[in-house]
């Protein structure tokens, strides 16, 4: 479990037989994880499997490839790193899992003096689970819905979450990865179980 506080990064090494495997250097954290722990990368929660100095080695399923943005990275691609939450540590942000629900496509985005506003395509099946004002994690960070759309959502940006993310380094059309707020999640899910066996009564 993660908070979508993004206090690390690193920098992406390369593929290792074929896209099993991922390296990762991440000399600001690489020592205070052991083999088996977890890191949240780009919000995609991975197990260490090995390590070199500062050099992290990272297994990926084909479910991780194909669900996530993690499978078309480029060499020295800047990443964002999260430990994971401990029972002492803070909730400055939001309870993430580090499984990712989706894809989305950045659409637009506007620059303004005190940050940025983007704009992100929203996958139809995932449009249930979202509200102004909510919570998503895109990339592993935790955000506020500042609009929602039929088909797209925006976050607002400060300098701080520019400057600790790669969010600030993404461009129009670039892939990021997407993870619904898991309390709306089951709380969308229980309503509509309900509903459904108060109709099978009827």
């Amino acid at each position: 479990m993660f908070t979508g506080i993004i206090n690390h990064s690193g920098l992406f090494k390369g593929y290792r037989l074929g896209k099993k495997e991922m390296a990762i250097d991440a000399p600001s954290l690489a020592s205070r994880l052991n083999i088996g722990e977890s890191l949240a990368v780009n919000g995609v929660c991975l197990s260490l499997i090995k390590k070199e100095k500062s050099t992290l080695f990272f297994n990926l399923s084909q479910e991780t490839l194909n669900r996530t943005n993690l499978g078309s990275l480029r060499q020295e691609e800047r990443l964002n790193l999260e430990l994971s939450l401990t029972l002492s540590s803070p909730l400055s942000g939001h309870l993430v899992t580090g499984h990712i629900d989706a894809t989305g496509k950045i659409l637009k985005i506007i620059k303004k003096r005190d940050g940025e506003r983007i704009t992100f395509s929203l996958p139809s099946e995932l449009r249930p689970y979202f509200v102004i004002k909510g919570s998503v994690a895109v990339n592993g960070v935790s955000l506020t819905i500042a609009h929602l759309g039929p088909s797209s959502f925006d976050v607002e940006l400060i300098p701080i979450t520019l400057k600790n993310s790669n969010l600030g380094n993404l461009i129009r059309g670039n892939m990021v990865n997407i993870e619904c707020d898991i309390i709306g999640k089951y709380v969308y899910n229980w309503i509509n179980k309900d509903r459904q066996q108060e109709k099978n009564r009827i």
